[in-house]
């Protein structure tokens, strides 16, 4: 099973962009979307439960980001706005069917992994 991720791309401080997530001919039941910044750890931004029960955001994208679904393209989104520089970073979509709800924000409860799509904020 292989996880496209796309969207990234360079945009101004304030800007807006959409990141999206697709599995090769199936769903998850649960999708989280990561970050890695150069020189740092990858770090938590979003996850969700594909029938839409539970959500989970960073505090850092808290009011800022949105995860979401399509479910008749079974792609995964996060739309990101009022974008920071401190945002900039490969973002990687992650799923895996067996997450339980109280680690959904860690990135080893995910057996599945998208190839990264860049995320550059000018400021």
């Amino acid at each position: 099973v292989q996880l496209q991720a796309s969207g990234g791309g360079l945009v101004q401080a304030g800007g807006s962009l959409r990141l999206s997530c697709a599995a090769s001919g199936r769903t998850f039941r649960t999708y989280g979307w990561f970050r890695q910044a150069p020189g740092k750890e990858r770090e938590f931004v979003a996850a969700f439960r594909w029938s839409g029960a539970s959500t989970l955001y960073a505090d850092s994208v808290k009011g800022r980001f949105t995860i979401s679904r399509d479910i008749t393209k079974r792609t995964v989104y996060l739309q990101m706005n009022s974008l920071k520089p401190e945002d900039t970073a490969v973002y990687y979509c992650a799923a895996d069917d067996n997450v339980i709800l109280s680690t959904m924000g860690r990135s080893s409860a995910y057996d599945y992994w998208g190839q990264g799509t860049q995320v550059t904020v000018s400021s």
